[in-house]
């Protein structure tokens, strides 16, 4: 079995608990219901899009599922009629597989969210520009940018034009185990929202976090940076550099 076909059979498990009624809106900590934990930021109000400086730090133990640090918009239940619709963009890791990969996963109404492999194997400390953007004068088109290079074609989400507020967050899936929790540590800088399609880019102030049992977020009130954390290996690396 290639590394590849590996994080592809994960990320299908992931996307399909999603699409039976996990994601950010309903976080639970890691081993209740859904198993995803989630560590971030919430902008206050609608934007048309995200952007930030993600890197991958030490202490990842990655037992089953998947952990991943990115930015996105929308979430479960965020399309039209309540179907689900959403686009990130970020950083995965697996088990049993070295680094990190840059991916982004789109879901469309009515259709199974997708995972797109954009890049694999990057080293622990590599740092990532990754941005989710609404397309200048095409309302309800979207794209996802790496390092200033859009890595996606056009994406049509309907209804999507000024209705989402994005985030910038870490995430845990438990693979479905009912009780395994992974440790992650993630470095977000620059976070920062668009206040017009096709950009209008403003640091992202006034954030509301996003938490969950098994988490935590350091984050100073008014910057646009943060730590997201999970496991007592991350939570030590954060008692050391408080």
């Amino acid at each position: 079995m290639t590394k590849t076909f590996l994080r592809l059979l994960l990320l299908t498990a992931a996307a399909a608990t999603v699409a039976l009624g996990g994601g950010a809106a309903r976080a639970n900590a890691c081993g209740n219901s859904n198993g995803y934990s989630y560590a971030g930021l919430a902008s206050p109000g609608n934007a048309y899009g995200i952007s930030a400086l993600i890197s991958p730090l030490d202490a990842f133990d990655i037992l089953n599922g998947h952990v991943a640090g990115w930015v996105g918009v929308g979430g479960p239940g965020e399309g039209p009629g309540g179907t689900n619709e959403w686009l990130q963009i970020g950083l995965s890791g697996f088990p049993g597989i070295d680094g990190s990969d840059i991916y982004y996963e789109v879901a469309q109404p009515g259709r199974y969210p997708t995972y797109h492999q954009v890049a694999a194997n990057l080293p622990v400390g590599t740092v990532a520009k990754v941005t989710v953007l609404e397309m200048r004068n095409r309302p309800d088109w979207w794209r996802v940018w790496l390092n200033h290079r859009a890595v996606s074609p056009a994406i049509h989400l309907p209804q999507s034009h000024n209705r989402w507020s994005p985030i910038a967050t870490a995430e845990s899936w438990d693979g479905g185990t009912g009780g395994t929790c992974n440790t992650f540590l993630y470095r977000f800088r620059k976070v920062s929202i668009a206040h017009a399609a096709g950009g209008g880019w403003h640091p992202l102030s006034n954030a509301f976090p996003i938490k969950s049992a098994t988490t935590k977020v350091r984050h100073s009130p008014g910057a646009a940076a943060f730590l997201a954390a999970e496991g007592q290996p991350a939570f030590q690396f954060l008692s050391i550099t408080s």
